[in-house]
């Protein structure tokens, strides 16, 4: 009986994937039917998760990475009862996915997307659309299961120990950003991370080995991680052995490599791109259900199986879960203060007084570069805020971010530190940091501006899931200087303000970058990028000049006509600012009636009233000057039809950077000039 009822549970995952996917006429159903074996006895003798508590922040993380075969994500969440969470963390009584759900598979409004989307559906941890995606933020999930321990338990009080395990595919393991991650991990020696490699030979092109020869194996020992090989995925008894191997295993992450047949249809296709991403077809449907003994219908659950999911994961699950809560209880009486912070913490929300002590500038003719001041605010940052926890692909010395005093450096003797030192692996960087996030912590990660070309996949998913992740942004334009045009972001800013939801800070000076990183600390649902120079800048003297505190909403008054009847706006944003005022006060003195408006965030003041920005940037002038040492794209729904913009069509140079400044016409004289052109 209990074989038929393994046999069973792992025929309706098989069957309800080629359903759905038919069903819809789109999607990937190979994948999730010979993973189905894999995912059930993970789930059902393995994983500890409690259906009716999602969010139990003990709870082992399920990632599905290669998210494509989404489908056996979603047959697990149905069969399992999982429990459909609301947006405040709320847990209902309704399932999150119903056989409704899976009937309207990859249609409008339904909760079963074409790939698991974090939020979105109660069950899924991460969004994993890009291949690698998961693999990243497993890493920093890992991570965080691990740093959460160190300073949270205490003897007898265990509250975090879960597990990360990750299905990924052969090109999950193609892609950069997983052997990136990969390699994090092994030096690391995380053992709370298991990725079960679906060692397949097929990719959308034909057989992997079109593109893939490499010994996957041999490559994972060579980064440190335990290798465990199963030679057939419907091999129970083996993966058992496997699963219980790693749990054993207390000295690095461990790769499982499971060798399976995906199944797909459309045999006389030409070539497994047809087959492998499309539906089984009708006819083929019918005789595969023929030979598992299956019952001709479409999307069939018998209910012995949700209850052999009740009977395994739901009471290993409840009972695992209550014992933590009743431990729990216990704990907050002995460590109350501990015990607040990570209520605070799981709320997703920030200490009383957390900013109190941010610090404010002096005016100064010379200043501080913004990456230096930023420094001075982090550390304040991470006072206040305990599980503020980040670090740097391999430039903290250069971007600043080092969290000094008694934080320690996370490795793989501490995995207590609050610095981070991810090596010169931008993109799995980025992907940590959102698993971190998603996790609880708040985290940033930090590198050059430049290369956000590296890691801009991972910005755009933290978006997309609504993450509060913090991209610290360094050496940020052409004042990078005799680095060179390689080093100098040019079209960067604009990229990531392209972004969606996306929040964009270039702070002017000092003060304007304690407001920034301020304004980036009370996003709860969307990512940040802190934009910051290498140069020093002039600390405004804000007794003359506008509060920075008008960074929060992301641009406001700097300097105004003395009558506050402005002829010409000037606007300008992180370095350029200084350059702006300097044009201004030409201006004034000569008789015109010149603003500078301080823009140190487009989505910020975009979101701010119609009232607010029309004080800001009255329509009836349309004389508007804009600098910046980037490109124009973006600037044109400030400016109007006849405004003019200072700033950069081709590449920087290599030279000291006031030289590249003067040759390439950022200049308060030129933006003098662009204004009296325009006023006539």
């Amino acid at each position: 009986m209990a074989e038929d009822i393994q046999q069973t549970s792992i025929n309706t995952i098989r069957t309800l994937a080629m359903d759905a996917v038919q069903a819809a006429n789109s999607g990937h159903p190979g994948t999730p039917m010979a993973l189905a074996p894999v995912a059930f006895q993970l789930w059902t003798e393995h994983l500890r998760y409690d259906p009716r508590a999602p969010l139990w922040p003990n709870r082992d993380r399920y990632v599905l990475s290669c998210g494509h075969a989404s489908m056996l994500i979603y047959a697990l969440i149905h069969l399992a009862g999982i429990r459909r969470a609301e947006s405040d963390g709320r847990v209902t009584d309704e399932p999150s996915l119903s056989v409704d759900d899976l009937k309207n598979f990859r249609q409008w409004g339904s909760r079963t997307p074409g790939h698991p989307e974090y939020g979105h559906t109660t069950g899924v941890e991460t969004t994993t659309g890009p291949l690698g995606q998961g693999c990243g933020n497993s890493v920093g999930m890992a991570i965080a299961g691990r740093w959460l321990a160190a300073r949270y338990n205490r003897p007898g009080f265990d509250l975090f120990d879960y597990n990360v395990w990750v299905q990924c595919s052969d090109g999950d393991l193609m892609e950069g950003v997983a052997y990136e991650a990969a390699s994090l991990a092994g030096h690391l020696e995380l053992p709370n991370l298991c990725w079960i490699y679906d060692d397949n030979d097929i990719t959308i092109e034909g057989r992997a080995g079109v593109a893939f020869s490499e010994d996957v194996p041999a490559r994972f020992r060579a980064m440190g991680w335990n290798v465990v090989e199963v030679a057939d995925a419907n091999d129970l008894a083996a993966l058992t052995r496997a699963y219980q191997a790693f749990l054993e295993h207390d000295a690095g992450p461990t790769l499982i490599r499971v060798r399976s047949i995906i199944a797909y249809g459309a045999p006389n296709a030409a070539n497994t791109a047809e087959a492998h991403g499309a539906p089984l077809g009708e006819e083929e449907i019918a005789r595969t259900k023929q030979a598992y003994g299956w019952p001709n219908e479409k999307f069939v659950v018998p209910s012995e199986v949700p209850q052999h999911f009740q009977n395994t994961l739901g009471r290993r699950g409840a009972a695992a879960r209550e014992a933590w809560e009743a431990k729990y209880a216990a704990y907050a009486k002995q460590y109350p203060e501990l015990a607040a912070e990570l209520e605070t913490m799981q709320r997703g929300a920030l200490p009383q007084g957390w900013d109190a002590e941010l610090p404010t500038f002096e005016a100064s003719a010379k200043g501080l570069a913004t990456r230096a001041s930023s420094s001075k605010v982090l550390n304040a940052i991470a006072k206040s805020v305990p599980w503020f926890v980040g670090g740097s692909a391999d430039l903290a010395p250069s971007t600043k971010t080092l969290i000094s005093g008694d934080a320690g450096h996370f490795g793989p003797s501490n995995h207590g530190g609050r610095n981070l030192h991810f090596g010169i692996r931008e993109h799995a960087m980025a992907a940590a940091v959102n698993g971190m996030a998603l996790s609880g912590l708040r985290s940033y990660g930090a590198t050059f501006f430049v290369f956000t070309d590296y890691l801009r996949p991972s910005v755009r998913l933290a978006s997309i899931m609504n993450l509060p992740s913090i991209f610290v942004m360094t050496h940020d334009s052409i004042g990078v200087g005799e680095d060179g045009p390689t080093h100098q972001p040019i079209e960067h800013l604009a990229t990531c303000r392209a972004i969606p939801g996306v929040v964009v800070l270039r702070p002017a000076d000092a003060n304007e970058t304690t407001e920034a990183w301020r304004a980036a600390l009370q996003q709860t649902d969307r990512p940040s990028v802190l934009v910051l120079t290498r140069q020093d800048l002039p600390t405004v003297d804000r007794t003359k000049y506008g509060a920075a505190a008008g960074v929060a909403q992301g641009g406001y008054v700097l300097a105004d006509a003395p009558n506050g009847d402005p002829a010409v706006i000037l606007l300008a944003t992180g370095s350029e600012v200084s350059i702006a005022l300097a044009a201004h006060e030409k201006l004034v003195a000569s008789g015109v009636a010149s603003r500078v408006v301080s823009m140190p965030s487009f989505e910020l003041f975009d979101r701010q009233s119609d009232a607010y920005r029309e004080s800001v940037l009255p329509a009836r002038v349309t004389a508007r000057v804009a600098i910046e040492a980037g490109i124009r794209q973006g600037w044109d729904k400030y400016l109007g039809s006849r405004g003019a913009f200072i700033g950069l069509d081709d590449f920087g140079a290599s030279a000291p950077y006031t030289e590249i400044y003067k040759q390439r016409g950022l200049t308060a004289e030129a933006v003098e000039r662009a204004a009296r052109a325009l006023l006539g």
